[in-house]
């Protein structure tokens, strides 16, 4: 019997798992920013962070190897100040994964921020509430759900990065092989029983963390309605 290594499924929940929470927290203040400005610097913004969506994974990942490569600027900086490397380390998928996942936050963010009603905005204003008041305790509240879906669309495309992360991190067996990676090496290398098994496998795992993830927003869903019944 075939021993199937696990390593790669690991690799890919963690990766998906950092990034996510990195594209929430650099998505939320980019996204409302961008629901509230018609200048042009927000239309330079916008299209920035929509090009990751139409570019090829190739391309994608050469700009961020040009960017973060150990001879870059950036990537001598980090490697010199902070001994960080980005390029074929695990680093580097988090960073392939965020960078192509982050444009499906921000414009799912964008679009449920933009449908607030200015004036619950402009009343909360003249009752003196800052605008970082403002964002937590009535722009987020009112977008909850759109935002869990974002970010459950973020996981699922951070869990299924392929040609961006292979460029930047490489396939490194036990280090930076990411699931879709192994499943393409295995194929590569003919061992189409052991693709299948990984299919399987990551079909599954992906099945079961998104039910999960929906069963918990209805929950919230409901938990809101019935405390909205009780007052």
């Amino acid at each position: 019997m075939e021993v199937v290594n696990l390593f790669p499924l690991f690799l890919s929940l963690k990766v998906a798992t950092i990034a996510t929470v990195c594209a929430l927290v650099v998505g939320l203040p980019i996204s409302y920013y961008l629901s509230r400005s018609n200048d042009k610097i927000s239309d330079i913004l916008d299209s920035l962070f929509t090009l990751p969506i139409v570019l090829p994974p190739t391309v994608l990942g050469y700009y961020l190897l040009v960017l973060l490569g150990r001879s870059s600027p950036i990537g001598r900086w980090l490697e010199e100040a902070f001994g960080i490397l980005i390029v074929f380390t695990p680093t580097g998928a988090v960073v392939a994964a965020f960078v192509v996942a982050l444009p499906f936050f921000v414009k799912t963010a964008r679009a449920a921020f933009a449908s607030i009603d200015e004036q619950l905005l402009n009343a909360a204003r003249v009752l003196g509430r800052s605008e970082w008041d403002i964002f937590f305790t009535v722009v987020i509240p009112l977008s909850w759900r759109s935002i869990a879906s974002a970010t459950t669309l973020v996981f699922a495309r951070a869990l299924g990065d392929f040609g961006t992360t292979l460029m930047v991190a490489g396939s490194i067996p036990n280090e930076t092989m990411t699931m879709p990676i192994a499943i393409y090496d295995a194929l590569l290398a003919g061992n189409k029983k052991m693709a299948n098994i990984l299919v399987i496998i990551m079909t599954s795992v992906s099945v079961v963390l998104l039910y999960t993830m929906k069963r918990l927003e209805k929950r919230m869903m409901r938990g809101e309605n019935d405390a909205l019944r009780r007052h």
